[in-house]
């Protein structure tokens, strides 16, 4: 699905973002025990009853690693602009904790995903539903510019896939399929292609934090690149994605942080989608998420590892800005031209010419 096998991230074109170095893979599963999954749901048929439509949608789902039920982890929020959706981020907000993986996928099949992760993990946890129930994080962006929105596409084999497939790379030690595959299949982002982006960053003490967005939002004018206005230089086709888009930004780290560290993380991912042209438009959900593994307990106590909290946090803010802002370019240095219904097309990023540009505004600073 990629046009060609070659220079498809960030620092892969000679472009670095901000200060602190990425993680082994520069991605979200070099928090150790997290891991990465996707199931791409891609049809071209017929519309009903001889076929299911055109298809460019799916599922991601990122597991934090161990027994969510058993032992969740700190957990916290932030909503830039509300017009989106992300079941289980109430209750997280309120008793600050993530008790399940996290579940991305297009609006309208928000529902089906809901339904096939509750019945997944009651079969893998028995507690569930006997002891406690649970509200699985479900978040969503609209796909419908390249997808059949009015056909339920995605089914619970695909969540199943996807969740079954993210608990198989942790610790694998390889990056993430990035762009036009799982819940990213069919976003758009920037006047380009979107979809999944990752990345990480290392503090100074050690830890690690991981990034991982659901790109789609914003139009081609604002796109920036490491500060340079790439967008408005580069040469603009007569179609366009719509601007109005949203974007799921989870974030991780191995840091022993509580919820209320974990809810001033997640406020930072705003400010990493402004570096690359967000503006938070009226009809977009940006939806934060931050969740951290140092503090993992139980049900009913959080582990007694000393907490960090305060102007220590600062390391971790600046991770989760610069992570952020290269999770959204690398999502769409991944991704391809794709054309969904209608014949809409969202176009791929075209690689060369941004670097050429970056390069030449970096000559040009000296």
């Amino acid at each position: 699905m990629r046009h060609d096998a070659g220079v498809i991230r960030v620092a892969d074109l000679g472009i670095q973002i901000g200060i602190l170095p990425p993680g082994p893979t520069a991605s979200i599963i070099d928090v150790p025990g997290v891991g990465v999954g996707h199931a791409t749901v891609w049809r071209d048929e017929p519309p009903p009853p001889q076929g299911r439509g055109i298809a460019r949608t799916g599922v991601t789902v990122l597991d934090p690693g161990g027994n969510l039920f058993r032992n969740p982890v700190p957990a916290g929020g932030a909503v830039l602009n509300g017009a989106g959706e992300c079941t289980g981020f109430l209750a997280a907000a309120e008793w600050g904790l993530a008790e399940t993986p996290v579940f991305l996928t297009s609006t309208m099949q928000l529902g089906r995903v809901y339904d096939a992760a509750c019945e997944l993990l009651i079969e893998q946890e028995p507690a569930i539903g006997a002891d406690d129930v649970i509200i699985p994080i479900v978040a969503e962006c609209d796909d419908s510019y390249l997808n059949d929105a009015r056909r339920m596409q995605v089914t619970a084999d695909d969540v199943r896939a996807a969740l079954a497939a993210a608990r198989a790379t942790a610790g694998s030690g390889v990056a993430p399929q990035e762009g036009a595959v799982g819940a990213g299949t069919g976003m758009s982002c920037l006047g380009f292609k979107g979809g999944i982006g990752t990345s990480s960053r290392l503090t100074p003490s050690g830890h690690v934090v991981g990034v991982l967005v659901l790109s789609n939002f914003g139009s081609q004018d604002r796109l920036t690149v490491d500060g340079v206005p790439v967008g408005r230089l580069l040469a603009s086709a007569g179609e366009h994605p719509p601007p109005a888009g949203s974007c799921i930004t989870v974030i991780i780290t191995d840091g022993p942080l509580d919820s209320a560290a974990c809810a001033r993380l997640a406020r930072r991912a705003g400010l990493g989608l402004a570096r690359t042209g967000s503006t938070g438009h009226h009809g977009s959900g940006e939806i934060f998420l931050a969740l951290a593994t140092g503090l993992r307990g139980s049900r009913t106590a959080l582990s007694e590892v000393p907490a960090i909290t305060g102007q220590n946090l600062d390391p971790f803010f600046a991770a989760v800005v610069e992570a952020t802002e290269e999770a959204v370019l690398n999502s769409m240095l991944a991704a391809p031209t794709v054309t969904g219904r209608d014949g809409n097309t969202s176009r791929g990023l075209p690689r060369a010419e941004v670097r050429s540009l970056v390069h030449a505004a970096y000559q040009a600073r000296g």
